[in-house]
């Protein structure tokens, strides 16, 4: 490799992480919009969740077939990107397979393992690819799912396809030269490729170097070009997934999130003889629940950037299956686009600037957040522990703390709570009669 490859591939490789730099600094950025959460607490667990939920994809194998598809795809960008690092060190330095010679047989069987990799990921994004376009399951073609969420899920399984045909090329084109000059080594560890080298042997050196050549450099290209268009895709889960499990809420599942000052005031309205102060220097919230993703907290904001669209939430929700308009999958896409769209603001006018536009009712229609029964089955099927109850039940507080927006039946049985202690409409004298004509009959 001459210098003036050398020279462009440092500046393409400066050029590519800078870019991703950019844009991963600005989702950062919209991350931290949100309200405070200190979910810092026990370490350990929290690790363990990760490497289970996250790195061992423990939650995917509730559906054992696509779990194992889709762990080939994962593993293999996990593992097969392990070779760029000695195609960086080879474009910077000008060398060729500079890591073969140190490692010798562990670097045989790496390129042999790697290559198998590779297959089975062609076969799993051919699989996916199949599951949406041929079988066509449901969840995949929701009215969420129209226009670009679908082609980012096609784009992203052609793009792994293509990265991984450039590998074996690249391999198959250096088994074909070692093929016609044996004493530069051997073709063993290339254990696909050398099936493919016999095919190539006919071409002539100069065009074996050149399809090498072309191969790498689009494996490399492509790498970059993935890593800058992860953070425009749902395939940004790639990443976030691990700060998403790590940073769970280790309560239990079915827990809410209370607000102290309304707690007091009900513990005061149901016992009047006890005393109940605010805690010194205990200021009233400005707002109750959320309007606006800038009341969620940052980890709400996390959670929709980490969103996978796989849309298990939406087909275990039983609103959703009983023809309801809810789809937790949208309630977390609508977030990250309201979440976006804040960040564009804030770059083209500054932090000032307030579009008049809200997630609750320009994005999220009070219908939705009504449909729900928070059955925690969207929480409970998610492979990356999103949580989209959490912001169902914010904006829920909002519409009836803030606005005072609630059916009928809602305010009755509260009312029927706050006078009789129970959520029917007679006195707590009468609440045991039932027995008494149980008894009689």
């Amino acid at each position: 490799m001459d210098i003036l490859q050398q020279i462009a591939f440092t500046l393409v490789l400066i050029i590519g992480c800078y870019l991703f730099y950019r844009q991963a600094r600005g989702i950062y950025r919209n991350i931290m919009l949100g309200r405070k959460e200190d979910l810092t607490d026990r370490p350990a667990e929290r690790w363990k969740k990760m490497l289970l939920i996250a790195f061992g994809q423990k939650k995917m194998f509730k559906r054992p077939i696509p779990a194992i598809f889709h762990f080939f795809i994962y593993a293999g960008f996990i593992l097969i990107n392990i070779e760029v690092l000695e195609i960086v060190f080879d474009g910077i330095f000008g060398t060729h397979r500079a890591f073969s010679p140190y490692l010798g047989g562990i670097y045989v069987a790496a390129i042999g393992f790697f290559e198998l990799l590779a297959v089975l990921d062609i076969t799993a994004s051919i699989v996916f690819l199949s599951r949406r376009w041929i079988v066509r399951i449901k969840r995949f073609h929701a009215r969420e799912m129209v226009g670009w969420p679908s082609k980012d899920a096609t784009l992203i399984l052609t793009f792994e396809i293509t990265l991984m045909i450039a590998i074996l090329l690249m391999n198959a084109a250096d088994a074909a030269l070692i093929l016609k000059h044996p004493e530069e080594g051997h073709v063993a560890g290339y254990l696909v490729s050398s099936l493919l080298a016999p095919l190539l042997v006919g071409l002539s050196d100069t065009a074996l170097i050149i399809l090498e050549r072309v191969a790498w450099w689009a494996h490399f290209v492509g790498i970059l070009g993935f890593l800058n268009y992860l953070p425009k895709s749902k395939h940004l889960h790639i990443m976030l997934a691990f700060p998403n499990t790590y940073f769970s809420r280790l309560k239990p599942q079915a827990e809410f999130n209370n607000m102290p000052e309304i707690t007091r005031e009900i513990k005061a309205m149901m016992d009047p003889n006890a005393a109940y102060s605010a805690p010194e220097g205990d200021a009233a919230p400005p707002k109750f629940g959320a309007k606006d993703v800038y009341d969620l907290s940052w980890k709400n904001l996390l959670d929709a950037y980490s969103c996978t669209e796989c849309g298990r939430c939406t087909s275990s929700c039983p609103a959703n299956i009983t023809g309801k308009l809810l789809s937790p999958r949208k309630i977390m896409m609508d977030t990250r686009d309201r979440l976006e769209e804040v960040g564009r603001n804030l770059d083209q006018h500054g932090p000032d600037y307030r579009d008049n536009k809200q997630l609750l009712g320009d994005y999220i229609l009070v219908e939705e957040l009504r449909a729900c029964t928070t059955c925690q089955a969207c929480v409970e099927e998610c492979p990356v522990n999103i949580n989209p109850l959490d912001i169902i039940v914010q904006m829920r507080r909002a519409l009836i703390m803030e606005d005072s927006n609630s059916p009928e039946e809602w305010n009755l049985m509260s009312s029927n709570i706050e006078n009789n202690a129970a959520p029917w409409q007679f006195s707590q004298q009468d609440r045991d009669k039932w027995v008494t004509e149980l008894v009689k009959n």
